[in-house]
């Protein structure tokens, strides 16, 4: 079931660049990394990128953990300095891989077409041809100190705020 959200929080996604993702592994154990994103449609999307890795994308700890366990929680936050201006958003959901097989689908194509757009490194990248990362959130929980992330319409779907 697709989630609405309110217009503070898609703003809040928007604005920022960086997202931790957190995954677990069969055993429990778990792994953040930061991960670029977007959020399109209903769905964060995540592109496994050319960036230098230590292993091939299929060894990746965030793809084995997403494979045994698809639940993942993504965080997007402002730190600063001044603690009054302190912000999260925590997002949790289900994840998959969008494994290239050829054919881009439209949400595969849009998933590109949008990361391109926020991000000019993937201009000359071929992240059409790498695995994506797309996660369906379930709940979303947000906080800021002053309370600018408090939604002024109504949620349609399990949105929870501080």
């Amino acid at each position: 079931m697709a989630i609405h959200i309110p217009e503070v929080f898609r703003q809040f996604i928007e604005a920022h660049r960086v997202g931790r993702l957190a995954t677990v592994d069969r055993t429990g154990h778990p792994s953040v990394v930061p991960v670029c994103y977007v959020y399109a449609g209903n769905a964060f999307y995540s592109a496994i990128d050319d960036k230098p890795k230590g292993v091939t994308p299929k060894q990746l700890q965030r793809i084995r953990n997403i494979r045994v366990n698809p639940h993942v929680s993504l965080l997007i936050d402002d730190y600063l300095e001044d603690w009054t201006a302190l912000a999260y958003m925590h997002v949790r959901g289900i994840a998959d891989i969008m494994q290239p097989n050829g054919s881009l689908t439209s949400e595969r194509t849009s998933a590109v077409t949008a990361l391109r757009l926020k991000y000019v490194q993937y201009r000359s990248m071929p992240i059409e041809q790498s695995a994506i990362i797309r996660i369906v959130p379930s709940r979303f929980h947000v906080w800021s100190a002053d309370g600018h992330l408090q939604p002024t319409e109504r949620a349609r779907a399990p949105i929870v705020g501080p």
